[in-house]
């Protein structure tokens, strides 16, 4: 006979706060983590860097394309990446968690396993959160940070002269995206990237030491967020497209779907690299790519031209 299904109404909603806070890790900055009314985390510079990120089922994930454990580490590695933007490591993270009464208990038993793996990563903690009835699963991420005594990296720092850079992925989710899209589940490459992305958190902090000027991670599409530098900063951002990396499997995908991989990689989100500017005269390290540099004027151009208009932006 086939075993009776455990679902979130079964558990109630303090079974359902009890099952994801039991065993959670703590970390040196967590004073005070979940079961109290609010959560203490030590900031020993007095400064926080916060971040809030919302995933909604069918819009930010599908269940038939990802995992519980995969929508666990997407959804802090979004917020995470936002932290390592602004030059700070990551430190805690608030859960607000929605679903529907016959979600499975063991789906939430993965989103947790992926929320934890995540913090794990960059050793933040899992600190407080809440749980509600909803129509449809959904995931309010609240991410921490802590400066380490720097100040933040901002969008509006970009100075006439400052090269451009980028470390991290580029295009890889949007090509998994395409290939899920299609019906396929393979290249594994591109479509794991889609699931679990990968943000280079930790070069974050790093390119704040280099001396960068301005920072952002790349959530919506290189060419649309660096326009948000750009227009920040009062700046145009030229882009050479003979230097932007364009990896061997992206054109092999490409090629198999007919689409131009440099559409991808310039206006594909969900990678969460990271792009700054940094002063003239930077070395800057592997795993760092200078690509560009900042002029006077507006926007952003690839080769002297305006790229389409692409990248995500809600309501639209």
């Amino acid at each position: 006979m086939r075993s009776r299904i455990i679902t979130v109404s079964d558990a109630g909603e303090f079974g359902l706060i009890s099952r994801v806070t039991e065993g959670l890790e703590t970390v040196p900055s967590t004073l005070v983590g979940p079961g109290d009314d609010a959560a203490v985390v030590a900031t020993p510079d007095g400064k926080v860097v916060a971040s809030t990120d919302l995933l909604i089922e069918n819009r930010h994930f599908r269940r038939d394309w990802s995992t519980a454990e995969d929508v666990g580490h997407k959804a802090a590695a979004r917020a995470f990446s936002d932290i390592a933007a602004m030059g700070a490591l990551p430190t805690a993270l608030l859960i607000g968690f929605g679903a529907p009464p016959a979600l499975e208990l063991t789906w939430v038993d993965g989103l947790m396993a992926g929320l934890r793996a995540e913090c794990a990563h960059v050793e933040a903690a899992i600190v407080g959160g809440d749980v509600t009835a909803a129509d449809q699963v959904t995931i309010a991420v609240t991410a921490l940070g802590d400066l380490e005594w720097r100040s933040p990296v901002t969008l509006d720092g970009a100075r006439v002269g400052d090269v451009v850079a980028v470390c991290g992925r580029l295009g890889w989710a949007a090509a998994g995206f395409a290939v899920l899209g299609r019906g396929f589940r393979s290249p594994v490459q591109v479509v794991a990237a889609h699931r679990r992305p990968e943000p280079p958190y930790f070069e974050g902090p790093h390119a704040a030491t280099l001396g960068a000027t301005a920072m952002t991670d790349v959530s919506d599409g290189l060419v649309a967020d660096l326009g948000h530098v750009a227009a920040a900063s009062g700046v145009r951002i030229d882009l050479q497209g003979a230097a932007v990396p364009v990896p061997a499997k992206l054109r092999e995908v490409g090629a198999a779907l007919n689409v131009d991989p440099m559409v991808w990689i310039l206006t594909g989100g969900d990678d969460y690299a990271l792009a700054a500017t940094f002063p003239t005269g930077t070395e800057l390290p592997e795993p760092w790519v200078r690509i560009g540099v900042v002029a006077e004027g507006e926007g952003v151009r690839v080769d002297g031209r305006r790229w389409p208009a692409g990248g995500h932006e809600h309501f639209r």
